[in-house]
């Protein structure tokens, strides 16, 4: 099986990639696998990196104004799409597998017009533009939340093996010693992503002494972009500013409070962590909508940026540190709402794509 995985830009694209990837080199140790991403994007350094093949092509955003872009995409438009289509042919792809992103709608265009089979997965809840354009030519989309307008069929996140095979009991006791916390205090894991989140920072930092007074401890992940940072100064906190090793993280945390990307809430459902989001105040609002099945099942609260406060942390959050029944009930809310099979369940949904390409 030859297969073409197109995507990139942001983790969100990247990671469930690799991850499906992985699983694919996993059940089809003779598959030829190609990834087509742009220059510009993580996949960059992150595809060379889990020992594959990248092909670049031009970033082509979408116009969404009148100018000069608009008036030169379409025939760059065209080029990149002759630039997969001849891609197609030299490999002789079976099926070509996008997770949107940049890359991803040249690919599915060229696959279309050379009869190749198309596979897709959508890793928002609020789809974006080039997997709405290829969900148009294939009945084989993934999608990673219940909520997600798109036709297609549940498979959940495709996540790397560190998550789905992440044992947080057994790992605990040697987490919370790597990480200077506290055995015997519950951890508050607060984390804004690789850059960090300012509001979050400010939050967190001001209303410590309340979190720790309840009874907790604080694992502090500041981000490496956020230079105005200064960590609060009271006992069972512990400020990192970035954590190459999450899953170190994840089984030291009791509860998270994070930013909705994709696969954040994937992550954290699929491990059984309790949540606080606090979505991105920018952008199409797709971070809200990731978090809906989460929050609807119980799991998780969603706070907005705006609200997500001192006095909101004092509050609202402390209030809920003190409830031990209710942050079990969250736990258990979480595990149940999430899947770990997605990287297995878009496989399937590949080689079923994969299939039609031979049958004809």
């Amino acid at each position: 099986m030859r297969v073409l995985l197109a995507g990139g830009g942001t983790a969100g694209h990247v990671n469930p990639l690799l991850a499906t990837a992985q699983r694919l080199r996993e059940r089809h140790p003779e598959a030829e696998l190609t990834v087509l991403g742009t220059a510009e994007g993580l996949e960059r350094e992150l595809v060379p990196r889990a020992g594959l093949e990248l092909v670049t092509i031009e970033k082509l955003p979408f116009p969404r104004r009148p100018d000069v872009a608009a008036l030169r995409f379409p025939g760059r438009w065209r080029r990149a799409v002759r630039e997969v289509r001849a891609l197609i042919r030299e490999r002789g792809i079976d099926v070509v597998v996008g997770f949107g992103g940049y890359a991803s709608a040249p690919a599915y265009r060229a696959a279309r017009l050379e009869g190749v089979p198309i596979a897709i997965h959508e890793a928002n809840a609020k789809p974006g533009m080039a997997n709405v354009l290829g969900a148009r030519w294939t009945p084989f989309v993934g999608l990673s939340y219940r909520s997600t307008r798109l036709r297609g069929e549940l498979v959940g996140m495709p996540l790397r093996p560190e998550i789905t095979g992440l044992d947080r009991a057994g790992l605990r006791d040697d987490a919370v010693a790597e990480l200077g916390l506290d055995a015997d205090r519950p951890t508050l894991l607060v984390t804004g992503g690789s850059q960090g989140a300012r509001s979050l920072n400010r939050a967190i930092v001001a209303a410590a002494a309340d979190i720790v007074d309840a009874g907790w401890q604080i694992l502090h992940l500041s981000g490496g972009r956020q230079t105005d940072f200064e960590p609060a100064t009271v006992p069972h906190y512990v400020a990192i500013e970035y954590l190459d090793r999450m899953h170190l993280a994840l089984a030291a945390a009791d509860l998270v409070v994070c930013r909705a990307g994709s696969l954040t809430v994937s992550e954290l459902m699929a491990v059984g962590l309790p949540a606080v989001y606090v979505p991105l105040p920018y952008g199409n609002g797709e971070q809200g909508l990731n978090a809906a099945d989460q929050v609807a099942a119980g799991g998780a609260l969603l706070v907005a940026d705006a609200g997500f406060t001192a006095e909101w942390v004092r509050t609202r959050l402390v209030p809920l540190l003190r409830d031990a029944d209710r942050i079990a009930e969250m736990a258990s809310a979480s595990a149940g709402a999430g899947s770990d099979d997605g990287s297995d369940r878009m496989c399937d949904l590949i080689e079923r794509a994969a299939a039609t390409r031979r049958q004809s």
